[in-house]
């Protein structure tokens, strides 16, 4: 006799088998959102930095700061308006967003640190090296807190 958490979940009369369910779809719909809108801030964020970094002469981890929030608040913009489609709270939310933001800063100050200062790798390199760990990152932080 098999558990009833052991049984496999049956199909919906409302979907076909294998399609994934209402809450599911609508997480990846959200993440396939979130990782377009955040292409659009990466870049942002990355052409900024190199702009500021070796255009500008800029210290790299300052260089960090300003393109990353740049990339911020492009990226909360178009999220409140398109991913989650709230609109209420929009400071709150907006300093939830920054606050996550933050922590992707300081994950990739560290990074420099780590790699840049202490093993010799290329700042530029470090910086695109260190998008997708941040983006996952702050995905999960953004959907759970910020746009709850």
């Amino acid at each position: 006799m098999a558990s009833e958490t052991s049984a496999a979940p049956e199909a919906s009369p409302d979907r076909a088998p294998g399609e994934p369910a209402p809450g599911r779809s609508r997480t990846l719909r959200q993440l396939l959102s979130y990782t377009l809108i955040g292409g659009s801030g990466v870049v942002l964020d990355l052409v900024a930095f190199l702009l500021l970094h070796n255009t500008a002469g800029m210290d790299e981890q300052f260089a960090n700061v300003l393109s990353t929030t740049l990339g911020i608040a492009n990226n909360f913009a178009l999220n409140a308006l398109f991913t989650f489609d709230r609109r209420d709270r929009i400071v709150v939310r907006f300093l939830r967003f920054y606050a996550v933001g933050l922590a992707g800063i300081v994950l990739t100050n560290l990074l420099f640190l780590v790699f840049t200062d202490a093993l010799g790798f290329g700042a530029d390199l470090v910086k695109a090296g260190s998008l997708p760990l941040v983006l996952a990152l702050q995905f999960v932080l953004n959907r759970k807190w910020s746009f709850a």
